[in-house]
């Protein structure tokens, strides 16, 4: 595996750790059964539809993703786990490329925030899900509940975005996610809220991570001077090593899940 696929798996992998009680969640209201045919859209290198492939020895997982190369490092993963249920699919969220009433169960970690149209992908997952399908989704609460997001943030002049525009915190506020699944003709909808600690190794690891994984942080820093990058950084990491705790940086994070019934 060459340097770039080496950096998008330890990528992956902090993603993971940072999501995985999150995934957990999403996991145990999915109504997996061991036959169970279930999707993962958005699912980047391969979470949480690599845990549910073991959870579902005798069915089949579909994961897919808008990059190929992202979803190259879920398949290596995939095979590194000896799982042999586990399948890729490079496609977009708001076109998917399956028939009618597909799938036992659909999940989305992340993905909603990015999604040009809500809407369209709502209807995507409702068109592709058998009746009686399980579909669950994940989104970042907002910034007030995600220090891990906005530690870096506060000291990095962002682009203005347009309203509306993926983003982090984009589906944070209460009720749109509830109305886009209810738009979608879903019913016995259920969101809660799950809390949980990022851990890094170091300060400098999660300068590292976030102006990797944040474009808004990238493209920030692209407008800053080397002098000013170098500051910024400094007040950074004087602030991660505040978070300190045993040796590792450690950071709330926050998300809401959400599942509704096809």
């Amino acid at each position: 595996m060459g340097s770039f696929f080496r950096r998008l798996e330890e990528m992956g992998r902090a993603g993971s750790g940072l999501a995985c009680p999150v995934g957990d969640a999403m996991l145990q209201l999915a109504n997996l059964r061991e036959h169970s045919h279930v999707l993962d859209v958005a699912a980047g290198t391969g979470e949480p539809g690599l845990t549910a492939a073991a959870m579902v020895p005798h069915g089949r997982v579909t994961v897919t993703d808008l990059s190929k190369r992202m979803l190259a490092v879920a398949a290596e993963n995939a095979a590194r786990r000896g799982l042999s249920n586990f399948e890729t699919k490079v496609c977009d969220a708001g076109a998917l490329p399956f028939p009618d009433a597909r799938f036992d169960s659909i999940l989305c970690r992340f993905g909603f925030m990015f999604f040009p149209d809500i809407a369209v992908a709502s209807q995507e997952f409702a068109r592709v899900a058998k009746p009686g399908a399980c579909i669950c989704a994940a989104v970042w609460s907002g910034p007030d509940k995600n220090p891990w997001a906005t530690t870096i943030t506060r000291h990095v002049e962002m682009p203005a975005p347009p309203p509306g525009s993926p983003g982090l915190f984009r589906r944070a506020p209460s009720g749109l996610m509830r109305s886009a699944f209810e738009e979608a003709g879903l019913k016995d909808i259920s969101e809660q809220e799950v809390s949980s600690i990022m851990t890094h190794k170091s300060p400098e690891r999660y300068w590292d991570f976030m102006t990797d994984i944040a474009a808004p942080v990238v493209a920030g820093l692209a407008k800053a001077d080397m002098a000013t990058k170098a500051r910024i950084r400094e007040e950074v990491l004087v602030l991660a090593r505040r978070s300190l705790q045993d040796g590792q940086v450690r950071l709330r994070s926050t998300a809401s899940v959400i599942v509704g019934t096809r």
